[in-house]
């Protein structure tokens, strides 16, 4: 299919163009070491962190909570997993807690993503619509050169997906209509909350984002605008 009529294609990030799992995992490792905790599985630390993060944002989304920006809530998020693995947050220095929390800035991209990335803003603004704040992103994109154009998201609509508003304040912040507009996602969820605003869609294979044993977004659930294998399919796809 052609994206006829779409100047955008704006990304989720976390699971769909960097691997969560693994960096945050890699950081893990060392930490979990130090700290007595050697035989935790980093993979299971990751994991058991990456369940805090969507309950945290639904404080925000509820109102239940004013915004605050995914850092925050990471680090927060960290304190409270940590007894779980036995580890007292409080006997753990507060810069030490600071630069595992930026585990989440040192994620390395799948395979075919900066490549692919770079093909397709040959012809589309391309910007992340992440939950993941500007600082970052900025230092994401920095560390293993996602040449965005742009910077959208959380922060900058102040609302966390997948609450409609940080679709169509999006939509906004770049002055087109929704259907302008292509989400790119990895999460099915995701892209029902972003068609339901207007936006098209498209679906990306990500089978390992959970690991070996992932059961979740294996298939796309919805006749989605385009289903591809990753970005360099979707460049492809779409002759650029």
């Amino acid at each position: 299919m052609t994206m006829d009529g779409v100047r955008a294609l704006v990304f989720d990030v976390f699971g769909t163009v960097v691997d969560w799992r693994s960096g945050v995992a890699r950081d893990a490792e060392t930490f979990l070491k130090r700290h007595g905790a050697g035989s935790v599985s980093p993979t299971a630390f990751a994991d058991a962190w990456r369940r805090r993060y969507s309950p945290a944002m639904e404080e925000i989304r509820n109102g239940r909570r004013p915004f605050e920006r995914l850092d925050v809530l990471h680090r927060e998020n960290l304190e409270a997993v940590l007894p779980e693995f036995g580890i007292a947050p409080a006997s753990v220095p507060a810069a030490e807690l600071d630069e595992l929390s930026r585990a989440w800035h040192r994620l390395d991209p799948w395979p075919d993503a900066v490549a692919g990335l770079t093909r397709l803003k040959a012809r589309y603004i391309i910007a992340p619509l992440s939950n993941g704040n500007i600082a970052l992103m900025l230092n994401m994109a920095k560390r293993s050169g996602i040449p965005w154009d742009a910077i959208l998201g959380a922060e900058v609509v102040k609302a966390y997906k997948p609450a409609p508003e940080a679709y169509l304040r999006t939509a906004d912040v770049l002055a087109m209509r929704s259907n302008e507009i292509c989400l790119v996602a990895a999460h099915n969820g995701d892209l029902a909350a972003a068609r339901a605003c207007g936006l098209r869609t498209a679906f990306v294979f990500r089978p390992t984002e959970h690991g070996s044993g992932q059961t979740t977004d294996l298939h796309p659930v919805q006749d989605w605008d385009m289903v591809i294998g990753d970005f360099l399919e979707m460049a492809e796809r779409l002759q650029v």
